[in-house]
């Protein structure tokens, strides 16, 4: 108890001292260049200490049980000696945490209400949330087929930066293809699912798979596996907007 103790106050110093600088900006453009005095001071510092308590809270519970568990697995994986079942499980790690993201599901619900604005879809209730559940889910398969081609990358020893050479140069093409309409959102895609869940999960599967396999340097072949999850679903999203 001693140990977690020490722990969470070390989180909750951290916190503190990584959000001290926007505070610092906001007192600073809100008195200083706007000159006029912070709205609702009270409820802003009652709302920055919510953070700071729920930032503290999130980070240790990342260590304590995200981060052990999704190395322990892919050890296990490794372990097993099964190639199919360890795709599967890559597969459905990067499916599952991207549909629970918050932020993929707030952008997918506001690119429903953009769109239904701007007739691209009925103005109902039930196309809006069709249109955002199709989104989300075409980026939830471009995570999961992107973190199994990053493990096949770990496994194999391919170079990753042709990898991303060729994917971005995929990128540029659905560009070129795809309506302009569904550019945007696509490439906002690719940012909002490297996110608070599957950040730290597929993180710790990569450095978790490549400890396991002699001959893999975990700083060099352990991370790589955010940025293909950020790739893909530009691709995914204007193939999307296509068929649409």
């Amino acid at each position: 108890m001693r140990t977690l103790a020490l722990q969470l106050i070390d989180s909750l110093t951290d916190s503190v001292r990584d959000l001290a600088p926007i505070i610092a900006v906001i007192g600073f453009f809100q008195l200083v260049v706007l000159g006029q005095p912070i709205p609702d001071l009270a409820e802003l510092l009652w709302g920055s200490l919510l953070v700071v308590i729920g930032l503290s809270l999130f980070v240790q519970g990342l260590k304590l049980g995200l981060f052990p568990v999704g190395e322990s697995m892919a050890w296990d994986f490794a372990a097993k000696g099964s190639l199919w079942w360890l795709l599967v499980f890559a597969f459905a790690l990067g499916f599952g945490t991207t549909v629970a993201e918050p932020a993929l599901i707030a952008v997918a619900e506001e690119a429903a209400e953009v769109a239904a604005r701007g007739g691209m879809i009925l103005d109902e209730a039930g196309a809006r949330e069709r249109y955002a559940e199709g989104l989300r889910y075409t980026v939830a398969l471009s995570v999961g087929f992107a973190i199994l081609i990053g493990v096949l990358r770990i496994l194999r020893g391919w170079p990753i930066q042709y990898l991303i050479i060729g994917g971005y140069i995929g990128v540029v093409i659905m560009t070129a293809f795809a309506p302009k309409e569904i550019v945007g959102i696509a490439y906002d895609s690719g940012g909002v699912t490297t996110s608070t869940i599957t950040v730290p999960l597929v993180t710790a599967l990569g450095v978790g798979l490549a400890s396991s396999i002699k001959g893999r340097n975990p700083m060099t072949d352990g991370f790589g596996l955010i940025a293909f999850a950020s790739l893909t679903p530009m691709i995914f999203v204007m193939g999307y907007g296509i068929l649409l």
